[in-house]
């Protein structure tokens, strides 16, 4: 029995657009192509744009007040505030159990982090934080890290440095009609050759009317593989970068099971925006 694949893409066949005959090209090439519910509208774009202002907003109010000394709890009151006075929701509060408003992760611990009073930043500590915001029905996710008290040791500041630089490789990297795949090559690429570990239990994702959409974006692979990339689409590129081992494990003292820590306890680094894909490139939403 032959078992005929579903198309994904469909077509109005008194109107196709140059769009839709490269997506058909590399759909009939056995290549994974979207949806059209993925390819977001201009009107959809702009509200993702405005959500990611408020997010931005955000992480610069962190940026202005983390200091060694604080506890995680407030900067969740932080990003809390700010994000409701601006008539916008913290998406991560209450989404599948999580409890708090933002993701606070420091040093070993790779993402996901509970913010708690208990947790007191300390001079030389390295840590994510990682907030999305809800406006008006559309999603803004990005994380930044932070070096507590502006300087650590040598080899956490090219943890963190390098971190970023993986972002920005992969953001090259993401080219309309390109694939998924070519951004988690070039960041994997890049972290080797500083004998770093690529986290591959999490990745980056789809996101906009959802705070998790298709496609997953993994920070490894190989060129050609995964989703092809189309102008509207809207996702995350958030590479974990690990000082030791890609290897993590979440950790049983949490009872909510959301922290995630290296497998080795060494330190971890992350950076994340929100981009659309355009006809030239993408564009950060969350800059």
């Amino acid at each position: 029995m032959i078992m005929l694949r579903k198309k994904r893409w469909h077509i109005d066949p008194d109107n196709i657009t140059e769009m839709d005959r490269k997506i058909m090209y590399w759909e009939n090439k056995g290549k994974l192509v979207p949806t059209r519910d993925l390819i977001k509208t201009p009107e959809q774009i702009e509200g993702i744009r405005r959500a990611g202002v408020v997010n931005t907003l955000v992480l610069d109010t962190v940026a202005s007040k983390i200091h060694p000394g604080m506890n995680t709890q407030e900067i969740d009151d932080i990003c809390t505030e700010v994000c409701r006075q601006h008539g916008a929701i913290p998406a991560c509060l209450g989404y599948e159990g999580f409890p708090k408003s933002v993701c606070t992760s420091i040093n070993e611990v790779v993402c996901h982090g509970i913010p708690k009073e208990e947790d007191v930043l300390e001079e030389g500590d390295i840590v994510n934080v990682d907030f999305t915001t809800i406006l008006d029905g559309y999603y803004a996710d990005a994380s930044r890290m932070f070096i507590i008290g502006g300087k650590t040791t040598p080899e956490k500041e090219q943890l963190v440095r390098v971190a970023r630089e993986c972002l920005e490789i992969g953001m090259e990297a993401a080219k309309p009609y390109a694939f998924v795949g070519d951004i988690g090559h070039a960041i994997e690429k890049h972290a080797k050759r500083f004998g770093y570990g690529v986290v591959r239990d999490l990745c980056g994702h789809g996101v906009g009317l959802k705070f998790h959409e298709e496609p997953n974006v993994c920070h490894f692979g190989q060129r050609g593989t995964g989703m092809l990339l189309v102008p509207g689409m809207v996702f995350t590129i958030e590479p974990m970068i690990n000082m030791g081992s890609y290897k993590v494990f979440i950790d049983s003292e949490d009872p909510y099971g959301w922290e995630v820590i290296t497998w080795d306890e060494k330190p971890s680094a992350q950076w994340e925006h929100t981009f659309v894909m355009t006809e030239s490139g993408v564009e950060i939403l969350t800059y």
